[in-house]
């Protein structure tokens, strides 16, 4: 018999990257520069470990967030592909916070079932349909605990467009938080992606970067 899933890691690659806005789907409240107010979930332990996590997945932005000003926000390819390198960032928590947050960030009302195992067996798995993420991907173990994101069913080619300055400026806290990178870096690691380039905000890069 299989081993009970006590733990996972939540593996975040947009704003969540930022600890004290992905602690708001834990305690509930209001992130800086988000237009949204989260209930938090019923188990308000916080997590019990944090690292760095790199995904080799593209990162790119797309459909219209009202929570950030109907902006776009951040999402990964559905392929893996060993040649690029996402910055995320990785919270322990329960399956059930786990579920929780998966709620709160797809809206889901009722009941929400995940099937931690299968996803693991199979490497992803829809656990939402044609939600923004709801498609659960394993990205392998640490410490003995599965990894886990969520991105769309689907790559958005179509509904590629520029992230608010809020929500890009909470990535680039997170990673200023997370990693040891210097402006040059982070500045490098945006400004080709989808969604950045050659759009009004890849011009306003330098000046994010440097704000507090």
């Amino acid at each position: 018999m299989s081993e009970e899933i006590k733990q996972v890691w939540y593996a975040s690659y947009g704003s969540n990257i930022l600890e004290s806005r992905f602690h708001c789907y834990i305690l509930g409240g209001q992130p800086k520069g988000s237009k949204k107010t989260y209930k938090g979930c019923s188990d308000k332990t916080l997590p019990q470990g944090k690292e760095e996590v790199y995904i080799n997945s593209e990162l790119y932005f797309a459909k219209k967030s009202k929570s950030w000003d109907s902006c776009r926000v951040g999402f990964i390819n559905t392929e893996f592909n060993d040649k690029i390198q996402t910055f995320g960032r990785m919270y322990l928590i329960t399956p059930e916070q786990y579920v929780e947050i998966v709620k709160q960030e797809t809206n889901h009302k009722g009941e929400l079932l995940i099937d931690f195992k299968k996803a693991k067996e199979k490497g992803s798995l829809i656990i939402k349909e044609k939600s923004w993420y709801g498609n659960l991907l394993y990205l392998g173990e640490q410490n003995g605990n599965p990894i886990f994101t969520f991105t769309n069913e689907k790559n958005l080619n179509e509904e590629i467009n520029p992230p608010s300055e809020q929500y890009l400026l909470t990535i680039i806290n997170g990673l200023k938080e997370t990693y040891n990178l210097n402006e040059i870096e982070i500045k490098e690691y945006f400004e080709n992606l989808s969604g950045i380039k050659g759009h009004g905000i890849e011009k306003k890069l330098a000046e994010l970067i440097k704000s507090e």
